[in-house]
């Protein structure tokens, strides 16, 4: 039996996505992989935070896979895993809005999470 304590990582998530994952309704959260997220791996914990409030949630990471780009992505892991609430155009085009080309091109992640209680 292991004693190890899973890596606990913080992320802000804006408002409108941290209310699906409370709700369970969001199942993969997207990121770039950046250099600080590249061993992200399956049992750490990240505690999402609304920017600016105390307000956090925790999720077990389930599974991260890399994407070329946002597109793949969105194709890979399904539009309503992502976000329920909006089509897949919605959604390439508010991933865009939050992350420029540069950023994109450093590689996506799609990162299956599981709400912790």
């Amino acid at each position: 039996m292991s004693n190890t304590t899973p890596r606990v990582r913080e992320l802000n998530l804006y408002r409108q996505y941290f209310d699906l994952v409370t709700a369970g309704t969001k199942t993969i959260e997207v990121r770039v992989k950046y250099p600080h997220l590249a061993d992200l791996a399956a049992g750490d914990v990240i505690r999402f935070r609304i920017k600016g409030t105390d307000e956090t949630c925790e999720v077990e990471v389930k599974r991260v896979t890399e994407y070329r780009d946002f597109e793949a992505l969105l194709e890979g892991e399904g539009s309503s895993n992502v976000n329920p609430t909006a089509t897949h155009h919605e959604q390439l085009a508010n991933i865009r809005a939050i992350y420029p080309p540069e950023k994109e091109a450093l590689g996506t992640l799609a990162i299956e999470i599981r709400l912790l209680d």
